[in-house]
């Protein structure tokens, strides 16, 4: 475990944590298992855990599910193996030929998906797959739990002889049956079971009529059970063939149990491997559950959290349906310490367990809920000072205990520490408590420790401001209404907004001027002049965002448009390269064509293929030579250009037809006109104009001057006057 007290665990809630991861464990062991969860000491180690939750986390949400990993306990098998001459129950052999088929089963997962869950694999693959004794207990056990008869030869010959004896047992009774039914002697129900053996119900005054042994009587005494005589030699047959039957299945057990316990330490391996995979599926399902994830890690002591959730907050608003307001905070190197002030009820304390929980979270090998931008660092300690800690027990105060405890922070803080302190220097007069503060801060700094601290004293702030590599910082409140946001604000100290806070919740505002009156002048000017700049502070925070949205919408449309600049050019030079070759082919066609005119008219072949060659070396001069593969190249870019020209010209018909289409569709929807004697008229794929003389039953007789026609209204458009 690393240098973490447990206090430290309880004063960040991870023990509430581990209670939620061992909530989504399958088994007893893996439960308890996460329970003792604790910080680890080696990085590498830690590295590691983180790993193998990542990939089984992405196992969940995706197509490449992770075999089941449940099974029940085999400890108590494992303790009978370790003593000689024990042997183990039937269900015990069951459990250890299961957690075997289940270990095999995930050793031959990871091999087929060894690219996906590399950290996984190679822990699955240190194990020594053992199929031998899955086989072992298959030979002997079935699938029901009971020892097979040809487990060995001497139990099948027992239990033939036992399935003859008991046929004989039948047959008997069922002879004795026969022969006393027509009599009187048997009572209603004539036969029952009694000790696993079929008797005769034989009325009480007629049990001496029947030969046999007397079984049993009924509660109320009127009938006597008996085993025939007949049958009972058989019974006594059947009982000695059950006791070799026993004998028999204890040897073979004792001859298995024997085959197994030289793998006992491989079972206890098999067993620790898969209470371990499920801790690692309960951190994945805990992980999906708070949006968690694996953040950067990295070796320059940096630690940047972004958009980080309290997981216990976050659960807890996510079941009441309200929002988690998330942090972001850095430390590092330049910035190793920031103090947060700000009034009360405004988020410090858990913007402080936040930090401290997560990074215990992280150094236990569980995913935190933070931004895949993240990044963190290891710490070989981690020290808190959170909560009132009185102990009536100690007799030790509030103060007293703070003290104790700075003094064991002083002794233990370096550079490798994260300190996490919560109302620094209160408990004590706040003149002289602030400047013990103070100077608890100087020796935290002068040792490069890395801290957070909350605090309302003036001189922490005046401090953090002083010190090149501290900072302020507050959470910001809204001074209208005088409601926390819950945002931490880098760079400058807050206000505690005492009065107005005072005047909301109903004082006074004589009392509350009075109060004014009594404390000094430039204290509260300070004060005020912190509030004034927390506004202003908060007004270049929305505009700056909105900035700097309207920034990066301009950045993504100025690559917008110079992607598609550069793919119109790249078009246009393509095009260009696709005319000046066809105008080439063009000439060369001319000449040939010349060439071809020549022949046809003198027929002489001689100047023909003269000509010919002419014309080829010609062309031959123009051009450069090429590879095998860069002519096909040439050739292919072409294909493609040619290609991509016949999709533009299959477009734009597409297009025409289209439009085509509507204007069509555009012209039948048109109202038609109502048409009557004299309106100039013509057809509507015509363009000769004529004059309607007489209309009836749809048709019209229209007057073109040298003769008339007889057509349909519809065939006919109004010719405006």
């Amino acid at each position: 475990m690393a240098n973490i007290q447990s206090k430290t665990l309880q004063d960040l809630e991870f023990p509430k944590v581990l209670q939620q991861v061992s909530a989504r464990c399958n088994t007893v062991l893996g439960k308890e298992a996460s329970l003792e969860i604790a910080p680890l000491t080696n990085e590498e180690v830690m590295e590691n855990s983180l790993g193998q939750t990542s990939e089984y986390l992405s196992s969940l949400i995706s197509d490449n599910k992770i075999p089941n990993h449940g099974f029940d306990s085999i400890t108590g098998e494992l303790r009978l193996l370790k003593i000689e001459n024990t042997t183990l129950e039937l269900q015990g052999f069951r459990r250890i030929s299961s957690i075997c088929e289940t270990v095999l089963g995930h050793q031959t997962f990871f091999k087929k998906f060894r690219e996906y869950f590399p950290l996984l694999h190679d822990f699955a693959l240190e194990l020594e797959p053992n199929k031998e004794i899955p086989l072992l207990v298959n030979n002997v056990i079935d699938r029901f739990g009971e020892v097979k008869d040809n487990a060995s030869d001497n139990l099948l010959s027992i239990r033939r002889q036992m399935n003859q004896v008991r046929g004989k047992i039948s047959q008997s009774f069922s002879a004795a049956l026969g022969t006393y039914q027509s009599s009187d002697y048997l009572d209603e129900i004539r036969e029952s079971v009694v000790e696993n053996r079929r008797v005769l119900a034989v009325k009480a005054m007629y049990r001496k009529k029947i030969k046999g042994a007397v079984m049993g009587t009924s509660k109320t005494g009127s009938i006597v059970y008996i085993e025939p005589e007949a049958t009972l030699r058989y019974s006594r047959e059947l009982n000695n063939l059950v006791f070799e039957e026993k004998e028999e299945i204890q040897r073979i057990l004792n001859q298995l149990t024997n085959q197994i316990r030289p793998f006992r330490a491989l079972l206890s391996d098999y067993q620790d491997y898969l209470t371990q995979v499920d801790v690692t599926a309960a951190k994945a399902k805990y992980a999906q559950d708070i949006n968690a994830l694996k953040p950067k890690l990295n070796k320059d002591r940096r630690l940047y959290l972004r958009d980080a959730f309290h997981p216990l907050l976050f659960l807890s608003n996510k079941r009441k349906g309200e929002k988690t307001f998330p942090q972001t905070i850095e430390l590092h190197s330049e910035n190793r310490i920031i103090v947060i002030s700000g009034p009360n009820a405004g988020g410090k304390s858990i913007t402080l367990k936040t930090i401290g929980l997560l990074q215990v979270m992280l150094q236990s090998g569980l995913l935190i809920p933070v931004h895949e931008r993240s990044e963190v660092c290891f710490f070989n300690k981690i020290l808190t000072d959170i909560g009132d800690n009185q102990s009536i027990e100690n007799h030790l105060s509030t103060y007293s205990y703070r003290l104790k405890n700075m003094n064991h922070f002083l002794k233990r803080c370096n550079e490798k520490t994260l300190f996490l302190i919560d109302e620094f220097g209160t408990g004590s007069d706040p003149e002289l408590g602030g400047a013990l503060a103070e100077t608890f801060l100087e020796v935290f700094y002068e040792r490069g420790s890395y801290g957070v601290i909350t605090t309302h004293y003036a001189n922490l702030k005046a401090l953090a401001n002083e010190l090149p590599h501290a900072t302020n910082a507050n959470m910001l409140f809204d001074g209208k209404t005088l409601e926390p946001t819950f945002q931490l604000i880098l760079g400058q100290a807050g206000s505690s907004f005492t009065f107005e806070v005072a005047q909301k919740n109903g004082i006074p505002y004589s009392l509350i001027n009075k109060a004014k009156k009594k404390i000094e002048r430039g204290k509260v000017r300070f004060d005020a002049t912190i509030a004034k700049l927390q506004k202003e502070r908060s007004k270049m925070a929305e505009t700056g965002s909105k900035l700097k949205e309207e920034e990066a919408k301009a950045r993504e449309e100025a690559e917008r448009l110079e992607k598609l600049n550069a793919k119109i050019k790249s078009k246009l030079e393509n095009y260009q390269e696709l005319y000046d070759h066809d105008q080439r082919m063009i000439q060369l066609g001319n000449k040939v064509n010349v060439a071809a005119d020549k022949y046809f008219q003198n027929n002489k072949k001689r100047p023909l293929i003269s000509e010919l060659l002419r014309i080829v070396e010609t062309e031959n001069s123009k051009r450069k030579k090429k590879s095998a593969a860069e002519a096909k190249k040439e050739r292919a870019k072409k294909a493609e250009v040619a290609q991509e020209v016949q999709k533009e010209v299959k477009v734009i018909r597409e297009k025409k037809k289209v439009e085509k289409k509507k204007a069509i569709q555009k012209e039948k929807n048109k109202p038609k006109p109502v048409l009557k004697v004299g309106d100039r008229v013509r057809m509507l794929d015509g363009k000769a104009v004529g004059t309607i003389d007489s209309l009836e039953k749809g048709k019209a007789i229209v007057n073109y001057g040298m003769f008339t026609t007889n057509v349909s209204v519809d065939q006919l458009d109004l010719v405006e006057k």
